[in-house]
């Protein structure tokens, strides 16, 4: 089981990044082979957000090309949509003490936590992640 951050969904999409080919060879290997994905809802709302801002550089989608490949994934038999269960509030306060995420950081801090909460890997291409004690976690572009 594998958890995804919003930044290799959007590098995967993005032909703009220098991460383009990469993150997308890497997703489409992981939507047909992993038994089981996660994506969490704030990632999916953050690809969402991204591609379809006009203010930022490359091409966008409509709401509907980026709505339409938000259904694609969840119409796959292998992908989760999830979000914070009964028992968030316990890993999600010790991933914001233990890994000091104040601010802004602490949205990065949620993620840890339900990665946690799920027993899942996390893979994200920020190194930041390292900051949270007991997260496993992956950058499968280096």
């Amino acid at each position: 089981m594998i958890v995804i951050d919003v930044n290799l969904l959007v590098f995967a999409y993005d032909e703009t990044t220098v991460h383009h080919i990469a993150a997308r060879l890497w997703l489409e290997d992981v939507f047909s082979n992993v038994p089981l994905v996660y994506l969490p809802w704030q990632c999916i709302c953050g690809f969402f957000r991204t591609m379809t801002n006009p203010r930022l550089p490359g091409r966008r989608y409509s709401v509907e090309e980026a709505a339409a490949v938000i259904d694609l994934w969840l119409s796959l038999p292998n992908i989760r949509a999830v979000g914070p269960g009964a028992d968030h509030w316990t890993h999600f306060r010790r991933m914001l003490v233990e890994g000091q995420a104040a601010g802004p950081l602490g949205r990065d801090a949620a993620l840890a936590a339900l990665t946690a909460e799920l027993g899942s890997v996390f893979y994200t291409a920020d190194r930041g992640f390292a900051r949270y004690p007991g997260l496993r976690w992956k950058n499968p572009l280096v």
